[in-house]
């Protein structure tokens, strides 16, 4: 909940750490980690690698460093909770003055391990994490903006009707895609829908992507009037085209000329906190005063 002014309304910034700082700034976040285990948990708490990479964020094995993490230092390193106990963390980001222009990623973990004993020959690491997209420049922010350029309707071999859409990223910040397919006006007015894009699709600056969504086998091949709506944080755009599904392993293609003008707008009013969690811990952001040299 300590998202820059401009961003407090953006779900992503709620969620992960994103921001847009010039060299020599210095900036800190909050955490909680709690531990939502039966037994006493060890949790190390540090920055890695992460990085965009066919159009999907990934993160690396371990410690695995790179520049944005060595910016990052999170204090304390180590945490000791019993089980329900959650505790504060403070994330300090320092901009060296001769940082070069452009976006960083990396994530901060917070890492619990079982080790093996006389009982358990298998050692288990488990971690939740918080991204970071970072960019570092003079002036003001890169533009955030994506297009939608091509709708799809396909079926599998198996019967299973897919819709598909391109996008392209013509900000420059990355994006994460998500977003909802409406049916209507179907073979005798039949409506279906919502049906949720699969997540996952992140979009560096000039790249092209898909977001997609599985429907129900039995759905009518139409015509079909379909509404899809993609957002990433505060911009959205929402497109609507006739598909119509074709026979098992093909594909068809919405005429460009049927979608109707995107609408692209941008969120406003009050966001929800996305909390990251799995396995015995989560963690999540919370409120700080924002410093900056």
């Amino acid at each position: 909940m300590d998202a820059p002014v401009v961003r407090r309304a953006d779900p992503r910034a709620l969620s992960y750490i994103v921001d847009h700082l010039k060299p020599g700034t210095t900036i800190e976040r909050r955490i909680k980690v709690s531990n939502k285990s039966s037994q006493r948990r060890f949790f190390e708490l540090y920055a890695a690698e992460a990085k965009i990479k066919n159009n999907r964020f990934e993160f690396s094995p371990g410690r695995t460093p790179n520049e944005l993490s060595g910016w990052v230092s999170v204090n304390p390193a180590t945490l000791s909770l019993k089980p329900g106990d959650k505790a504060l963390a403070r994330v300090k980001v320092t901009i060296p003055r001769s940082a070069s222009t452009g976006e960083r990623y990396a994530v901060i973990w917070a890492q619990n391990k079982d080790t093996t004993d006389s009982t358990h020959n298998v050692g288990v690491v488990s971690r939740v994490g918080i991204r970071m997209y970072l960019d570092v420049g003079e002036g003001g922010e890169p533009p955030s903006a994506f297009r939608i350029q091509a709708l799809l309707a396909h079926r599998t071999k198996a019967g299973i009707p897919i819709v598909t859409a391109r996008v392209r990223n013509t900000g420059g910040r990355a994006l994460d895609l998500k977003g909802k397919l409406d049916l209507a006006d179907g073979p005798g007015g039949l409506r279906a829908g919502p049906f949720y894009v699969e997540p996952g699709t992140t979009l560096l600056p000039g790249k092209v992507g898909t977001v997609s969504t599985n429907l129900d086998p039995k759905l009518p091949d139409g015509p079909w009037k379909a509404t899809l709506k993609l957002e990433s944080g505060m911009v959205r755009e929402q497109v609507s085209a006739t598909l119509k599904f074709p026979p098992n392993g093909s594909t068809w293609t919405a005429d460009l000329g049927d979608i109707t003008k995107p609408a692209t707008w941008y969120a406003g009013g009050a966001a929800l906190l996305a909390a990251a969690g799995a396995g015995a811990f989560a963690m999540k952001r919370r409120k700080a005063a924002r410093s900056r040299e």
